[in-house]
């Protein structure tokens, strides 16, 4: 038996829901190692808070993608797993080592613009196939990257 038998999610939708969450997938595990990355490298009079905060963001990535993935699995996909794949299918690249605050707090806010775009698609994907429980997923992390983007933009003014 499949999972979509339970479910009565329409596969043709719910193929679409996939390919947009695998999507989000490989470009939330881009944004995880570049925020790891950042709070490895950042340097300057406002480490210690932008240090802590780029952990609290990493960690957070860090339960998105396994959601997404197991999301992905709960609606009969199989979540990518290789990093060449997230790289050749996000749109979200690789940093090179930046340590100066304004550069990383704008590198985070322009992957936030990627996650927050890509979401409400896949959202919008899943609301068509009423899929509300990737809905209510997608709606819980817009409503947390909206509230980190107003703090960083406010942290940049």
């Amino acid at each position: 038996m499949k999972t979509l038998d339970y479910l009565k999610l329409d596969p043709k939708s719910t193929e679409k829901t996939i390919n947009g969450l695998q999507e989000l997938l490989a470009n939330l595990q881009l944004y995880y190692t570049n925020l790891r990355g950042f709070h490895w490298n950042v340097k300057g009079l406002e480490f210690f808070g932008l240090h802590a905060k780029l952990e609290e963001f990493y960690d957070d990535t860090a339960e998105k993608v396994d959601e997404v993935a197991e999301r992905i699995l709960m609606l009969g996909g199989v979540p990518e797993h290789n990093f060449s794949e997230y790289l050749k299918n996000a749109t979200i690249k690789e940093t090179a080592v930046v340590s100066n605050t304004k550069e990383i707090v704008k590198n985070v806010l322009d992957s936030l613009k990627v996650l927050i775009s890509l979401e409400r698609e896949v959202l919008e994907t899943a609301s068509e196939g009423s899929d509300e429980v990737t809905v209510s997923l997608l709606s819980d992390f817009l409503a947390g990257q909206e509230k980190n983007v107003w703090m960083l933009t406010a942290f940049l003014s």
